[in-house]
C-alpha cells in the first residue's frame, strides 16, 4: 500500500511539473508530493484506487479529481473527473473530464479538456493528447483569449480548428484547418497557420498590422514581420503595399555587453517623386569604454525634405546626427561631441547653416577647505562651419576657453544665505570668410557676484506653510567686448533660472559686462490639503544698457522687464504654471502658460505660448499659439484621446488629432485620425487616417490578462 501511494503521489508529481512548468520555478518540480482522499485501498494486487476529493498537492500546484486509478502492471494511472490542475494563484492551467495516461504523465489522452497557457489563452478541445512528453495535440479546437461565460455566448473572436499542434519545447502553436471567427461569424480561413504561444516573447513571425491612409500615399497595409537573430538581436522588417508606393520600413536592433544599437530606416520608390528612390536611416546606441567613459552616437539622415512628413515619420524640421564621448565623476566632467546638422526647412539652405559642431570641455572641483568653497577649473573648444565659401553667409567660427571659478556660501544670523562668486575666464576667437568682422581676437574677463536670500517660514494651523524669500545680487564683470559676431547666444531670455546668474547669455561668445544688480521675492505656500501657490517677482538693473540683449528678451536696456511666473496646484487634480516679461508699457512680449486637470477618467492638458517678432532672433512675425490636449477613459474599455493646435498670429488651425481605443482582455483596437496643416516643412496640409487591430493572447498581440471582461 505504502509502495503504491508512493508511486501515485509521484506519478502526479511529475504530472504537475509539465502541465504547470511554464508557471512555476524550476526547482519546483522536486518538491514533495502529498495524495489526499476520501477513500483510498488497493483492489488485487496492482490497482491502487483513491476515491471522493482526490487532491495531490506538489508546492503551489493542485491537482482535483473525482477518482485516480494507478494500474502497476499496466503501468496506467487513469483520473476521473472532473479533473482540475491550478498554479499558485489560482489560474487554470488544465480542466478536463477524464485522463488515460501512462506511468510518468508524459503521453496519453484527455477528454473533454480546456488548456490554459500563461493564464492568457484558452484551448477547448474534444480530445487533447500527449506524446513525447513535449507535444500536446488537441482535436476539434477553440482557442481564444477572450472571456467565456457560462451561459454559452460566443466569445468575440475565436480560432476554430480541427487539429492543434502545441510545442511545448518551441512554445509554438500549429493549426490545421483553421477558421477566424468574430461573434462566430467565420471571417477567414486558412488550411494552414502558425503562431507563436504566450509565453514565447520573441517569435518569428508577423506582427499587429497597420491600415494606414494618407493625403500624400494614399490608403495602404503596413505589415511588420518579425526575426529574432539569436537572444541578443533581432530584425524586423514592414512591407507598406499601397497603389501610389512601394516601401519596405525596418528596425534592427543589438544589445551588446557594453551597449546596444538600433537602427530604423525605410525605402520608397513612389509616384510623389517616381525619378529617385526615396528614404530615411536614424541609428542610435550606445557603448561602455571603461574607466567610465561613454560613447554615444545618433545618425539622422532622410533623401529629400518631404520624405519624414509624408511618411509619418516624425515631424521635426531639423535633423542632428552626433557622436559623442563623455566621462561624469564627482571631482569632474569631461566631454566631446561632434554634431552635424540638417535643416529640413523650407526657406533654409544648409550650406549657409553652422551644419558641422564640434564642442569639448573639461570640468574640475576642487574643495578648499581652509578658504570654504569649491574652485571649479575649466577649458572648453567651440567650432562650427558652413559648407558655403561665399563671404560672411559662409563664416566659420571657433572659440577656445579657460578659466576658474571660486563659490562660497554660508549662513548668517537671522537665516540670511550669503553666496559670494569671483572667477577669471580667458577667451580667445577664429573667424574665416567673414570680412566684416576680426579674424582674431582675445579677451580676459575678470568677475564677481554677491548674493543674499533671506528665506522666512511660517506655519499655520492646519500644517499650511508659508515661505517667503527676498532675493537680491550684485555683479561685476570687467573686460571689454571682443569683435566677433554673434552665433550662438542670439535667444537670450529672462526667466527664474538666471534672475541672479552671473551671465544670462545662453552661451559662452557672449558674456555681461559692468556692473549689475537683481532682486526678486519668491513666495510659496505648501498645506496638506492644499492648494499649494508660489509667485516670482524679479528685475535687473545695470549701470550701462547692454546692447547686445534683443528687445523681446526682456534684457535690454538699463533696466529690464519684470518677470513675473506663478504656479497653482490644487489638490483636486489641477495645476497651473504661467511665466510672462511685462514690458514699461505693460506690454507683454513673452509668456507661457501650461495647465493640467487629471481625475480617475479625465486628463485635460492646455498649453499658451507668445514670443512678439523680433528680427534680432531671426524672427520676421510674431509666434503665439494655444493647444489642448485631453485624453478620457469613456467606459472601462473605451479610451479617446484628442489634441489640437491653432495658431493665434496666422488666424489658422496647425493640428488636429483624433484617437479612439477600445481593448480588453483579448483585443486592442485603435482608430486614428490626424489633420496637418502648412508647416516649416511643407505649405501643404494632410490628412492621415490610421486603423490597428491585435488579437490578445500571442506574444505578437500583448498581454491579455489585464482589462478583463466580467461575466453576467
Amino acid at each position: 500500500m505504502r509502495g503504491g501511494l508512493r508511486a501515485v503521489a509521484a506519478a502526479l508529481a511529475l504530472a504537475l511539473a509539465a502541465w504547470g512548468a511554464e508557471a512555476q520555478p524550476q526547482d519546483a518540480a522536486a518538491a514533495p508530493a502529498i495524495l489526499v482522499a476520501d477513500t483510498i485501498y488497493l483492489e488485487g494486487e496492482t490497482r491502487l484506487i483513491a476515491e471522493g476529493g482526490v487532491e495531490v498537492v506538489q508546492g503551489a500546484r493542485r491537482l482535483e479529481a473525482a477518482r485516480v486509478t494507478y494500474d502497476a502492471s499496466a503501468e496506467r494511472v487513469a483520473i476521473e473527473g472532473p479533473l482540475r490542475l491550478t498554479d499558485g494563484d489560482g489560474a487554470a492551467v488544465l480542466i478536463a473530464e477524464a485522463a488515460a495516461l501512462d506511468l510518468d504523465l508524459r503521453d496519453g489522452l484527455i477528454r473533454s479538456a480546456r488548456l490554459v497557457l500563461d493564464r492568457q489563452l484558452q484551448l477547448a478541445a474534444a480530445r487533447i493528447d500527449r506524446r513525447a512528453g513535449r507535444y500536446t495535440v488537441l482535436t476539434d479546437t477553440a482557442v481564444t483569449s477572450c472571456q467565456v461565460c457560462a451561459r454559452g455566448r460566443a466569445p468575440l473572436w475565436q480560432i476554430r480548428a480541427r487539429r492543434v499542434l502545441h510545442d511545448e519545447a518551441a512554445r509554438q502553436l500549429y493549426f490545421d484547418g483553421a477558421q477566424l471567427r468574430v461573434f462566430d461569424v467565420p471571417v477567414l480561413y486558412l488550411p494552414r497557420l502558425r503562431l507563436p504561444d504566450p509565453t514565447n516573447r520573441r517569435a518569428r513571425g508577423f506582427l499587429v498590422p497597420e491600415v494606414r491612409s494618407t493625403t500624400q500615399i494614399g490608403a495602404g497595409l503596413r505589415l511588420p514581420y518579425f526575426i529574432p537573430l539569436g537572444p541578443h538581436r533581432d530584425l524586423t522588417v514592414a512591407p507598406l503595399l499601397s497603389p501610389e508606393t512601394r516601401t519596405l520600413f525596418f528596425r534592427y536592433r543589438q544589445a551588446m555587453r557594453r551597449g546596444d544599437l538600433m537602427l530604423r530606416g525605410a525605402l520608397s520608390s513612389d509616384d510623389l517623386r517616381p525619378d529617385r528612390l526615396r528614404g530615411y536611416l536614424f541609428a542610435d546606441g550606445e557603448v561602455a569604454l571603461g574607466r567610465g567613459y561613454r560613447l554615444t552616437f545618433g545618425l539622422k539622415t532622410t533623401s529629400d525634405e518631404l520624405y519624414l512628413a509624408e511618411y509619418g515619420v516624425t515631424d521635426t524640421d531639423r535633423l542632428q546626427s552626433e557622436v559623442a564621448i563623455s566621462r561624469v565623476r564627482r571631482t569632474g566632467v569631461d566631454t566631446a561631441r561632434l554634431a552635424y546638422y540638417q535643416s529640413l526647412r523650407a526657406g533654409e539652405a544648409n550650406a549657409t547653416l553652422p551644419s558641422l559642431v564640434l564642442d569639448a570641455a573639461r570640468e574640475r572641483r576642487v574643495a578648499l577647505p581652509r578658504i570654504g568653497g569649491d574652485l571649479r577649473l575649466f577649458a572648453d573648444l567651440h567650432a562650427h562651419r558652413r559648407a558655403s565659401d561665399r563671404d560672411g553667409v559662409g563664416r566659420d567660427m571657433a572659440r577656445l576657453s579657460a578659466g576658474a571659478l571660486w563659490t562660497r556660501a554660508w549662513t548668517g544670523a537671522a537665516g540670511l544665505r550669503f553666496g559670494l562668486t569671483a572667477g577669471l575666464r580667458a577667451d580667445g576667437f577664429r573667424v574665416r570668410q567673414d570680412s566684416a568682422a576680426a579674424p582674431r581676437a582675445a579677451v580676459v574677463t575678470p568677475a564677481a557676484r554677491a548674493t543674499l536670500r533671506w528665506p522666512l517660514l511660517r506655519r499655520r494651523a492646519g500644517g499650511a506653510r508659508h515661505l517667503l524669500e527676498p532675493v537680491a545680487m550684485v555683479a561685476w564683470s570687467g573686460g571689454s567686448r571682443p569683435d566677433v559676431p554673434n552665433e550662438a547666444s542670439t535667444t537670450p531670455e529672462l526667466d527664474t533660472a538666471n534672475l541672479l546668474a552671473l551671465s544670462r547669455f545662453p552661451s559662452a561668445d557672449r558674456q555681461e559686462r559692468g556692473w549689475r544688480a537683481a532682486g526678486g521675492l519668491r513666495w510659496r505656500r505648501v498645506a496638506p490639503e492644499g492648494p499649494d501657490v508660489g509667485l516670482t517677482l524679479g528685475r535687473v538693473w545695470r549701470r550701462e544698457a547692454e546692447d547686445a540683449f534683443s528687445a523681446t528678451s526682456g534684457l535690454d536696456g538699463r533696466r529690464s522687464d519684470w518677470l513675473l511666473a506663478g504656479e497653482l496646484d490644487l489638490a483636486h487634480g489641477l495645476d497651473i504654471a504661467a511665466r510672462g516679461i511685462i514690458g514699461p508699457q505693460f506690454d507683454v512680449p513673452r509668456a507661457e502658460a501650461r495647465a493640467r486637470w487629471r481625475t480617475e477618467r479625465l486628463d485635460l492638458s492646455a498649453t499658451y505660448l507668445l514670443l512678439e517678432k523680433d528680427a534680432a532672433e531671426g524672427r520676421d512675425d510674431s509666434l503665439s499659439e494655444w493647444g489642448l490636449d485631453g485624453r478620457y477613459r469613456l467606459t472601462r474599455h473605451w479610451t479617446g484621446s484628442a489634441g489640437y493646435r491653432y495658431d493665434l498670429a496666422q488666424d489658422s488651425a496647425a493640428r488636429a488629432d483624433l484617437d479612439l481605443v477600445y481593448t480588453n482582455e483579448c483585443v486592442a483596437v485603435r482608430l486614428s485620425a490626424s489633420r496637418t496643416f502648412a508647416s516649416s516643412v511643407t505649405l501643404e496640409g494632410s490628412t492621415d487616417f490610421g486603423l490597428t487591430v491585435a488579437l490578445k493572447g500571442f506574444s505578437t498581440g500583448d498581454s491579455a490578462k489585464e482589462d478583463r471582461r466580467r461575466c453576467n
